[in-house]
């Protein structure tokens, strides 16, 4: 799931093939934003907003589609999980997948054991930056404050963290005697890494400079969480705010995420004015 430039919340639906969209306040189902089958979709699973498109992992083909963020409408095919000997794809190889701050694209091919790097703009395969010759299993990935790239396998609960420029790593959380599987991992608007724990149905809180353990940020099973996959931060919104109702007077407003529901119900929409 992920928060898109309207302020409202896109979640994939793998089993129906489909991506949904609810309002990022209320939880209101407002519409499918991509449709079942839409640009052969199979299997969407990673969801991104970046730029003029929004890019949808398909885990059932091994593809990274692209559609237009703002209409839904499908784009193009824009990166592809390579092919082994046999000339296919692998099933599920592909997982997370995220933009660095030099610009490229970054994929985890968990099964097969690589972590890709694609050109940005193009979607051109530019080689593995984790080879599968390493023996690691890349599962989640995020970019931190400091510009590294923080990767995690959900065998051994572990977490490294890559220097772009020379593709070394240091360990930023060791690995665990009893592992939490982490998949979806990012880092908060506190400075702190977060990671979800699928096998116990927790959100794991870890310094984010160096990776020291602070605990659960969400218990076992609070709320009725089982196995949760994403994270999704959203301290401020924006919403048009209509003074008296007059949208000749409309403007927008930042305002912190927790007040956006009292402005809703006083006739505000949210996402900033057209």
């Amino acid at each position: 799931m992920t928060f898109g430039p309207d302020e409202n919340l896109y979640v994939s639906s793998p089993l129906e093939g489909k991506v949904q969209r609810f309002n990022g306040v209320t939880g209101a189902f407002i519409d499918t934003f991509v449709s079942a089958g839409s640009g052969d979709l199979v299997i969407p699973l990673l969801l991104l907003f970046h730029g003029d498109y929004f890019y949808v992992g398909d885990t059932g083909a091994g593809v990274v589609r692209r559609y237009d963020a703002q209409t839904g409408v499908f784009v193009d095919n824009f990166a592809f999980i390579p092919v082994d000997s046999q000339g296919t794809r692998t099933p599920f190889d592909l997982q997370h997948f995220a933009f660095g701050p030099d610009g490229n694209f970054y994929v985890a091919a968990e099964i097969s054991m690589r972590l890709l790097r694609y050109d940005g703009t193009t979607g051109d395969f530019l080689g593995d930056f984790i080879p599968a010759s390493e023996g690691f299993n890349p599962g989640g990935l995020t970019f931190g404050p400091d510009g590294r790239l923080y990767v995690a396998t959900h065998f051994t609960g572990q977490v490294r963290r890559y220097d772009l420029q020379t593709a070394t790593y240091e360990e930023f959380i060791p690995p665990a005697a009893k592992p939490v599987t982490p998949v979806g991992i990012t880092f908060g608007p506190d400075g702190n890494f977060y990671t979800t724990a699928t096998a116990t149905g927790e959100v794991l809180r870890y310094d984010g400079k160096t990776g020291r353990f602070l605990g659960a940020f969400v218990t076992s099973g609070l709320g009725g969480l089982t196995g949760g996959r994403a994270i999704a931060w959203k301290a401020t919104t924006k919403v048009c705010h209509q003074p008296g109702g007059n949208p000749a007077k409309a403007k927008t407003l930042t305002i912190g995420y927790l007040s956006a529901r009292d402005h809703l119900a006083h006739g505000d929409t949210l996402g900033a004015c057209p």
